[in-house]
């Protein structure tokens, strides 16, 4: 190929074409810190991506802290944008303010009382 020519040179100078080196323990290292780093950042900015020490019993036994999450995440949403709020006031026959005060109600408690927990 006639455009590669000029660069053949270069790429032999620099031991032919790599795009990374998959043995340097270096580059692994800092790319598991890059890696690890961009999930804390994450973790930090958004409450509901969850972290290593979610818990799958603690609120109860069907409803997780991810899941109390993604209620609570979903009560808000409803809350905040007026034509779901207003679809949800027709389809259970009460006014859009008894609505949004249902939602901030279960807000609260969004999958029901805890269990209580045993303690091992």
């Amino acid at each position: 190929m006639v455009l590669a020519e000029p660069f053949k040179k270069e790429r032999e100078k620099w031991g032919g074409r790599r795009d990374r080196k998959q043995d340097d323990p270096i580059a692994q290292a800092s790319d598991r810190f890059n890696i690890n780093s961009q999930l804390k950042h994450l973790q930090a900015k958004y409450v509901g991506m969850g972290h290593a020490d979610i818990n799958r019993f603690y609120v109860s036994i069907f409803c997780s802290e991810w899941a109390v999450n993604i209620q609570r995440d979903s009560y808000a949403s409803y809350i905040g944008h007026c034509p779901i709020l207003a679809y949800f006031a027709v389809a259970e026959n009460e006014s859009i303010g008894r609505e949004r005060y249902n939602f901030m109600q279960k807000m609260l408690v969004p999958c029901g009382l805890p269990h209580e927990r045993e303690d091992d």
